[in-house]
């Protein structure tokens, strides 16, 4: 067996055979557990496989290294497809991007026709019926361009024209979760006077999937969209409702260019300029649904498709239920697919402030996790006293919770309890010990440790403090406490790593001490 080739999966019964080209993307990554949940076979090629590993599902599909600008590589992996998921683009990649495209596509249509796939199905973009397609912008013209060169195979092809895709991870949404919450007051361009169509990411999903099961005969484009049609001013604003943000002022000029647009939404968003220089381009464009052909094929079940407001609340989900993981975009299976994934990009997720601290020690794991595990109440925080009595009378003075509630053990802790204006949110005895502030504050914030190891197997404390602002006013929060940061947290490792050391010299000098006994 070819190295650059994982094992099959076993096969389902019933179902088709499908490929996915670009299961690391935003939404490749969340089609494939969907095939798999409806009992299709699945196989993904990639250009790197290495970043499909860390999925849930990465053991239950088939991964074969390849490139789409590569026709032996194509074709080999659409050797015994039956649908092919054409999920790539080269925005981003640099101002050729079109060309880049148009070779792609190219390559992947003959490959497709000449080894005989039932059909592809390829997401495009929704572009206005009323604009010549030379007059459309860079990024639309290249998502119709493709469109129509995968229509032209002579392969059974169905091209869904989705607008703004709603979900945690798509570049669209978070350049508008990032333009609404930093910005109570905007200057914006003309552009957010422009009617969208935007569409939850769930419903993309499910119009995908439907798409492996269409009749041989049909062979077009459809529109995808859901219920609202609004501009990009109603958009923030209806964010801003949705995340309990105060209502923005939004004045727009035409003298903004796209050029100057793009260079608006890098300085206030960490969106890469080569993505939103192409993305604002094409929103001076009206990108509305002319139909909804697609319900004939792929029924809407009731609910669907999912409104705006619920697909805002939806990709927000993650961050109203408090989950944080080692990355802010790690969950590995998520709950609904406007969760985040490992392999969304870094800036994804809306802001998060880090606060990472480390520091060996020459105590024990035992007697490390001790110290840690009795942090709080009569123990303290191990570092400027003053400050956290100071923190705990100011959340008790705007009717928080205050340090009044001390800890319902002295030692030990266990899931959900309290830890004066803390608690527990995840505990792995001896590992990790992760706690979620419940004092007021403009945002959310979590206090980890975690106990690893260095080369030379010494013990390591790890610490992160992280917080998640809600609006500019936590935005604000964080620089202004930021100064503390070094005396506070800095403190607490130096001092709970000398707690650990002090607890294990004692321990060797009584011959012993119980865990949890600091």
């Amino acid at each position: 067996m070819s190295p650059d080739v994982t094992p099959e999966a076993s096969p389902t019964d019933g179902g088709r055979h499908c490929l996915v080209t670009g299961a690391s993307g935003y939404v490749g990554g969340r089609l494939v557990p969907e095939l798999l949940a409806r009992g299709h076979r699945v196989r993904c090629l990639a250009r790197t496989p290495e970043k499909l590993r860390d999925f849930e599902w990465a053991d239950r599909v088939e991964i074969v290294r390849g490139d789409v600008l590569d026709a032996d590589s194509v074709t080999a992996a659409l050797d015994g497809i039956d649908v092919a998921y054409y999920l790539v683009h080269g925005m981003g990649s640099g101002d050729d991007f079109e060309e880049t495209d148009r070779r792609a596509a190219h390559t992947f249509a003959r490959a497709a026709a000449e080894t005989g796939v039932d059909r592809i199905v390829y997401l495009g973009g929704l572009t206005p019926a009323d604009v010549p397609e030379s007059e459309l912008s860079p990024h639309l013209r290249s998502r119709s361009e493709v469109g129509r060169i995968l229509l032209d195979s002579g392969v059974p092809t169905a091209v869904l024209r989705a607008a703004v895709i709603i979900g945690s991870g798509s570049t669209s949404f978070e350049m508008l979760r990032y333009l609404t919450e930093r910005l109570p007051v905007m200057v914006t361009p003309r552009w957010v006077r422009t009617r969208i169509q935007p569409i939850a990411v769930a419903d993309v999903l499910r119009y995908l999937v439907g798409c492996a099961d269409l009749p041989p005969e049909v062979s077009r484009s459809f529109d995808i969209g859901g219920p609202d049609v609004m501009n990009y001013r109603d958009m923030m604003q209806r964010y801003a409702r949705v995340a309990d943000l105060p209502h923005r002022m939004i004045v727009s000029v035409p003298m903004m260019t796209p050029g100057l647009s793009s260079h608006w939404i890098g300085l206030i968003t960490p969106v890469p300029r080569g993505i939103a220089r192409p993305l604002a381009e094409s929103l001076r464009h009206e990108v509305v649904c002319v139909e909804h052909d697609i319900a004939r094929y792929v029924p809407d079940p009731a609910g669907t498709p999912i409104d705006f407001d619920e697909a805002l609340r939806l990709a927000l989900r993650q961050v109203k239920e408090a989950q944080v993981s080692t990355h802010w975009s790690a969950a590995a299976v998520p709950g609904v697919p406007s969760d985040p994934l490992p392999t969304d990009p870094d800036w994804a997720g809306g802001s998060l402030y880090r606060d990472r601290r480390a520091r060996r020690t020459t105590a024990d794991p035992e007697y490390l996790w001790a110290v840690i595990e009795g942090i709080g109440g009569e123990h303290g925080w191990y570092s400027f006293g003053l400050g956290w009595s100071v923190r705990g009378w100011i959340d008790r003075l705007v009717g928080g919770v205050g340090l009044r509630r001390g800890r319902r053990d002295a030692t030990r802790l266990r899931l959900g309890d309290v830890v004066d204006f803390w608690r527990v949110e995840q505990i792995e005895r001896g590992k990790v010990l992760r706690l979620r502030a419940e004092m007021l504050l403009p945002g959310l914030a979590w206090l980890e440790f975690r106990i690893g190891h260095d080369r030379q197997g010494r013990t390591v404390l790890l610490q992160r403090a992280l917080f998640h602002p809600h609006g500019l006013g936590g935005h604000a929060y964080w620089w202004s406490v930021a100064p503390f940061h070094a005396v506070v947290f800095g403190g607490m490792t130096y001092n709970i790593t000398k707690a650990a050391e002090r607890l294990a010299a004692e321990a060797k000098g009584s011959g012993g001490i119980a865990v949890g006994e600091p």
